[in-house]
């Protein structure tokens, strides 16, 4: 049975919005990151709304039946677009980007945005130890998984040698559980089995079907999620895929959120 994904819907004040954009999160986040890039976005274009979405494992969805995989959040995600009607577009971030890809070919919409999100899969990925993301995760496996104060989980990541933004991040995660103690509320070894199948699934074969609609990939230019193979793949894609780039990080919503509403206001239908 498919997870039950909590959601929060943006839209103008002035209007009932027309057609609605579902939009989610990277690994260890939530919808409401990405709550303000919504609300310019609705401002620009009044006559759509945005859904924010916390995929399973994550913000105040449910957890989830394991497996917990890409085909596991994608149909949670189905089964959440057909029961709330009316979404004509699918987005999302990192992680959240590669699921909405899987989504695709499930729903009917008229577009899906990959916002820094690759298809490919990676077989290093788990390995890799200049990746940031097992760093976190494995940094958050050595940690005490309760605290008496959020602000010492955010010096504890600090003094593990990252920065003060990131850690003000993940502390989101630090939540009071039902006794009232402050606690972890990612349950870690599934989100490991997450990402290690995230890394294990390629998609391209979605991505290059014409049948569910455009797809919109999202270049952060200072990142490296994007190996130069994915380039040189790109560069011949038909013509439903558009690519686009932004002179960001990773982190696009935080360090260029201007240029990515300007992206999603000109490029919804």
């Amino acid at each position: 049975m498919p997870a039950r994904l909590h959601h929060e819907r943006i839209a103008h004040s002035d209007r009932v919005p027309d057609r609605w954009l579902l939009l989610t999160h990277g690994i260890y986040g939530a919808g409401s990151n990405w709550r303000t890039i919504a609300r310019k976005l609705t401002d620009r274009r009044p006559e759509w709304g945005v859904i924010l979405l916390d995929l399973r494992q994550h913000g105040r969805s449910e957890g989830g039946a394991s497996p917990h995989t890409l085909a596991a959040c994608a149909d949670d995600v189905r089964a959440l677009v057909d029961e709330l009607g009316g979404v004509t577009a699918l987005a999302g971030h990192s992680f959240g980007g590669k699921v909405m890809l899987a989504t695709r070919p499930l729903v009917h919409v008229e577009q899906t945005w990959m916002l820094d999100a690759s298809p490919s899969l990676r077989p290093s990925y788990m390995s890799d130890r200049g990746n940031s993301v097992l760093d976190v995760l494995e940094m958050m496996e050595r940690l005490p998984p309760t605290w008496a104060k959020r602000d010492d989980f955010v010096a504890a990541v600090v003094a593990e040698g990252h920065d003060l933004g990131l850690a003000q991040w993940l502390a989101m995660n630090i939540v009071p559980d039902p006794a009232g103690t402050l606690t972890m509320r990612l349950d870690l070894p599934a989100v490991r089995a997450m990402i290690t199948d995230y890394a294990a699934t390629d998609l391209w074969d979605s991505l290059l079907d014409p049948a569910p609609g455009r797809v919109e990939i999202v270049i952060a230019e200072r990142a490296s999620v994007f190996t130069p193979e994915d380039r040189a793949r790109l560069a011949q894609v038909p013509p439903h895929v558009h690519v686009h780039t932004i002179d960001a990080g990773h982190w696009l919503h935080i360090q260029a959120p201007q240029p990515v509403v300007e992206l999603f206001a000109t490029e919804l239908p």
